[in-house]
């Protein structure tokens, strides 16, 4: 099988197994989701919701977090880990979105990763989730060892691996591709003891690294 068939077996059985996949950070603007994707960085997406509950409401908008007290959103946000880090990026990724576009969140790649904070990974949540646009595919630490462990590609660098999913996968299928692999690695194709008995791929997947 080649890459591009397994590419369409794997998009069939995910959109079988998970047809109304999305990204599981919760939000109610592209300006939250912006916001919970940099406070995602090395903390689980359930702890985020459950921080974003109280935060969202308290800073609602890019001014309100821009002119927060700093101190006090840093205890806000303590939960989520780096909280020092997250609390400076969020704040100057704030005033950088009211400074350089009105407050509103741009809708290419090349704009969002002007914004501190914000990397190629980060841009295309917002824009694939958010927008719906096709701006390249979310490669996180699941999408990334999933991509491994099935062959789609040999390489670690996030970008590399997004250059060789982006190939195989057609743009149509992008803004899908990416949550649905996100879920798929979270629960079954799991970093440790992965539940390669149960997974859908398990009759041609040749579980590279497993």
């Amino acid at each position: 099988m080649t890459p591009a068939q397994k590419v369409s077996v794997v998009l069939e059985r995910l959109h079988a197994t998970h047809p109304d996949a999305r990204y599981e950070l919760n939000w109610s603007t592209p300006f939250e989701l912006l916001v919970a994707t940099i406070l995602a960085a090395q903390c689980t997406d359930e702890r985020v919701n459950r921080v974003t509950a109280t935060v969202f409401p308290k800073y609602p908008s890019p001014r309100a977090l821009a002119d927060a007290d700093t101190a006090a959103l840093e205890e806000d946000l303590k939960p989520t880990g780096f909280f020092k880090q997250k609390t400076k990026s969020v704040q100057a990724m704030s005033r950088a979105l009211l400074e350089d576009f009105g407050g509103e969140v741009p809708r290419t790649v090349d704009e969002l990763v002007t914004l501190p904070g914000v990397a190629r990974k980060t841009a295309n949540v917002v824009l694939n989730t958010a927008f719906d646009l096709p701006s390249g595919i979310i490669v996180d630490t699941h999408v990334a060892r999933v991509s491994q462990r099935m062959g789609l590609t040999k390489h670690d660098k996030p970008d590399v691996i997004e250059e060789d999913l982006m190939k195989l996968v057609p743009r149509e299928q992008w803004t899908f591709f990416g949550p649905a692999t996100v879920l798929h690695g979270r629960y079954t194709c799991t970093a440790k003891k992965p539940k390669c008995e149960e997974c859908v791929f398990k009759d041609f997947c040749p579980r590279i690294g497993v």
